[in-house]
């Protein structure tokens, strides 16, 4: 091709849906068609929407996590309206394909990571955080899913095995 996918993407996928586009009604327009970067960008736009639901469901951990372990209280509904707006947009992304995808072992980890820096600068946790991640991606997602009832999984003393 003649480099414009390098140049300009955008005016890139704007020709090269035209061409699909003519292509579909017919026109012999196939060999002007942007292959090898049309199937990377068509891979690359599902692992976007991966990685956005990902990087959302982190961001709610962290805010949980930072309301249940502060030792401030002025933050704490701060955090919460955060953690409720970061998994509406989870929910809202999150499509089927993604449930085998998404491990929560990880997203718990570098939330965690987070808020145990986060907390030392703010001096330190008023209370330990479960070492793994006490949800399902399932109770995260749910559209009842609560902020507080979910915070409350946090704070309540751990079960004896």
């Amino acid at each position: 091709m003649d480099g414009l996918y390098d140049r300009d993407i955008l005016l890139w996928s704007e020709q090269q849906a035209d061409l699909l586009r003519r292509l579909a009604a017919g026109e012999r327009v196939n060999d002007a068609v942007d292959w090898t970067n049309l199937i990377d960008e068509v891979e690359s736009v599902g692992r976007s929407e991966l990685h956005a639901v990902e990087s959302l469901i982190e961001i709610a951990l962290r805010h949980l996590m930072l309301a249940c372990a502060t030792p401030q209280p002025e933050p704490v509904q701060h955090w919460l309206a955060e953690a409720l707006a970061a998994l509406q947009g989870a929910r809202k992304r999150f499509t089927p394909g993604m449930g085998q995808r998404i491990s929560l072992a990880d997203a718990w980890e570098d939330a965690r990571r987070y808020a145990d820096r986060k907390l030392a600068a703010m001096g330190g946790a008023i209370r330990p955080l479960p070492p793994a991640c006490p949800y399902t991606l399932w109770e995260l997602l749910a559209p009842e899913a609560n902020v507080d009832v979910l915070l409350a999984r946090l704070t309540a003393p751990a079960s004896p095995p």
